[in-house]
C-alpha cells in the first residue's frame, strides 16, 4: 500500500515544484518588464514636467518636483515666440499630404507588384528594395535644385511633400499583403467581368485595413518629425512645419528667455502628443482580418 502512496506523493511534489518554478519565472519576467516600461517611459515623464516648472531643474531631483513650482507659462512662451498654432497647421499639412500620396500611390503600386502580370515585375519590385537602402541625404541636393530651382516651389507645401509622396515602405507592406489574399478570390471577380481597379477598391481594400492602419501610422511619424528637408525649402516663418520652428526658436530665441528649457520642453510635449495620441487610440486596430469569410460560399 505504501508502495503505491509513494509514486503519487511524488508526481504531486514534482507538479508542485514546476508549478512553483513556472510562478517564479512569470514574476521574474513581469518585473523585467515592468522595469523596461519604465526605462522607456522616464524620459516622456521628465519631458512633461520639465515642461511645467517654472524655476528649472535639471538635477534628478527635478523628476519629482514641487507642486507649487508647476504652471503653464512655458506653454504660453513658447506659443507666443512661435505661434504654435500656425506650426502645428503647417505640421498637420505637411503630414496629411504625405499621407494620402503614399497611401494612394503605395496601394496601387503594392496591388500590380503582388496580381498583375507582367514583364519585369520581379525587376521592379527589385528596385523598389533597392531604394530602400539609398540613403535620403544622398537625394537632397538634387531634389533642392530640382523642386526649388526648376519648380519654383519654395515656401509652399506641395514642396515639402513632394519627395514624401511615395514611400517604398508602404509599396512593401501592401504587396505583401495582396499577395496573402487568396488567389482564388480575385479570379472569381475577373471572370464576373470585374476590371482590376474595380477588384482593387471593392474586394481587395476592404480586406486591408490592417496594412492600411500599419502604413497610415509608419506614414505619420516621418513627415510629422521631418525637420531637414522643411527646413532647406521653407524661410518663411508662417510656413514652417513646429520641428523646424522649434529648432529656430533653440538657435535664436531661446537665449533671451526667461525659462529656454521649460519652453523648449513644452515645443517638444506639444511636437509629441498627437504621435502618442494616435498610437494609444489605434494600438488595439492591429489585428488581422478574416480572409476565409471572402471565399466561403
Amino acid at each position: 500500500m505504501a508502495a503505491d502512496i509513494t509514486p503519487s506523493v511524488t508526481r504531486k511534489r514534482r507538479r508542485t515544484a514546476r508549478a512553483t518554478g513556472s510562478a517564479s519565472r512569470s514574476l521574474w519576467s513581469k518585473l523585467a518588464l515592468l522595469v523596461g516600461a519604465f526605462a522607456f517611459l522616464f524620459p516622456f515623464y521628465y519631458m512633461v514636467v520639465g515642461s511645467l516648472q517654472k524655476e528649472p531643474d535639471s538635477s534628478p531631483s527635478g523628476a519629482f518636483p514641487d507642486p507649487g513650482n508647476l504652471s503653464l507659462h512655458n506653454y504660453t512662451a513658447i506659443n507666443s515666440a512661435i505661434s504654435l498654432g500656425r506650426s502645428l497647421v503647417n505640421s498637420g499639412i505637411f503630414t496629411g499630404g504625405v499621407i494620402v500620396c503614399t497611401t494612394v500611390f503605395g496601394l496601387l503600386a503594392g496591388y500590380a507588384l503582388a496580381r498583375l502580370q507582367f514583364r519585369g515585375r520581379g525587376t521592379t519590385f527589385a528596385l523598389v528594395l533597392l531604394v530602400q537602402v539609398i540613403p535620403f541625404q544622398l537625394l537632397m541636393i538634387p531634389l533642392y535644385v530640382l523642386i526649388v530651382r526648376d519648380y519654383g516651389l519654395a515656401d509652399s507645401y506641395l514642396g515639402m511633400i513632394l519627395p514624401f509622396a511615395i514611400n517604398t515602405t508602404a509599396v512593401f507592406i501592401f504587396r505583401q499583403f495582396f499577395l496573402q489574399l487568396p488567389p482564388t478570390m480575385f479570379e472569381a471577380a475577373r471572370m464576373d467581368g470585374a476590371g482590376e481597379l474595380q477588384i482593387l477598391f471593392r474586394i481587395a481594400l476592404p480586406l486591408c485595413k490592417p496594412a492600411l492602419l500599419s502604413v497610415v501610422l509608419l506614414s505619420f511619424t516621418g513627415p510629422w518629425n521631418e525637420f531637414l528637408w522643411p527646413f532647406l525649402v521653407t524661410k518663411r516663418q508662417d510656413m514652417q512645419p513646429l520641428a523646424v520652428s522649434l529648432a529656430n526658436y533653440i538657435s535664436t530665441v531661446a537665449s533671451a528667455a526667461a525659462n529656454p528649457f521649460g519652453a523648449i520642453l513644452a515645443g517638444a510635449c506639444v511636437l509629441a502628443a498627437p504621435a502618442v495620441a494616435l498610437y494609444i487610440v489605434f494600438q488595439r486596430r492591429f489585428t488581422s482580418t478574416d480572409l476565409d469569410s471572402a471565399t466561403k460560399g
